[in-house]
């Protein structure tokens, strides 16, 4: 008996960047995502689809590790990529050109031997998603900038997309959850419309001094940071911002 050839199964392609502690977040810029061209891009230019070596060739804004301070997101991103980078007079894309504000984006930042414009898109792609994002939800929004669930959001919208600028300050306010060493002391509201957030504010000696779920239920967690806290540690809060 003959058997017939059975067909390979389509593999699905991985999903990318960790879980956040909401889903309903994670929801909504997995939609601001699901549109991938069509941002500022000057010009009539193919579509350009990355691999995944050229994705991790593209610099990470949030590689480096976040300040201890009472802002924890660096306010000036790096700029180099590692290695060598294709100089500014190479920067042109295949067909059509480069805006003035698309050079100032990829100065310093296409590794050798890559299309720039497949660099700009990545640029785009985080503009176009943080600004979806935005429209259903501006705390998700933010917290998505706190956390750099969305990598080179930073540089992407100080040349890209400046009218999102707001958000980036309002996000240099806040932190991840997990553990903040000297917080400055006042309220603060999680980033989070779910259930599960828990809180401690530690002492010196590590005593609590304050804790809780926060006040109004699931729908809005807060904390109460007093005066002498010198860890404040969360879970499940996915990011906060000062009440």
């Amino acid at each position: 008996m003959r058997t017939r050839p059975t067909r390979p199964l389509r593999q699905l392609p991985a999903l990318r960047g960790g879980a956040v502690g909401a889903v309903a977040l994670t929801a909504l810029l997995a939609l601001a995502g699901c549109s991938s061209h069509g941002g500022t891009q000057a010009g009539p230019q193919p579509a350009r689809s990355l691999s995944d070596a050229q994705a991790a060739a593209v610099p990470d804004e949030r590689a480096t590790p976040a300040p201890a301070g009472p802002s924890a997101r660096p306010q000036t991103p790096s700029k180099a990529a590692a290695g060598p980078v294709v100089p500014d007079a190479r920067l042109t894309p295949a067909t059509g050109s480069f805006t003035a504000e698309e050079k100032k984006y990829l100065h310093g930042r296409v590794p050798a031997h890559m299309d720039p414009a497949a660099v700009l898109q990545v640029g785009q792609e985080a503009c176009q998603r943080i600004g979806r994002t935005a429209a259903h939800d501006k705390d998700a929004a933010v917290g998505a900038l706190i956390t750099g669930e969305v990598p080179n959001a930073d540089a992407a919208i100080g040349q890209l997309c400046p009218t999102l600028k707001p958000l980036l300050a309002t996000a240099a306010t806040g932190f991840p959850d997990g553990t903040r060493k000297d917080p400055r002391p006042g309220s603060y509201r999680a980033l989070t419309g779910t259930g599960g957030c828990t809180w401690q504010a530690l002492g010196a000696d590590g005593e609590v001094l304050a804790s809780g779920p926060g006040t109004g239920g699931a729908k809005k967690v807060t904390a109460k940071v007093p005066a002498g806290t010198r860890a404040f540690v969360t879970s499940g809060c996915y990011a906060w911002l000062p009440a």
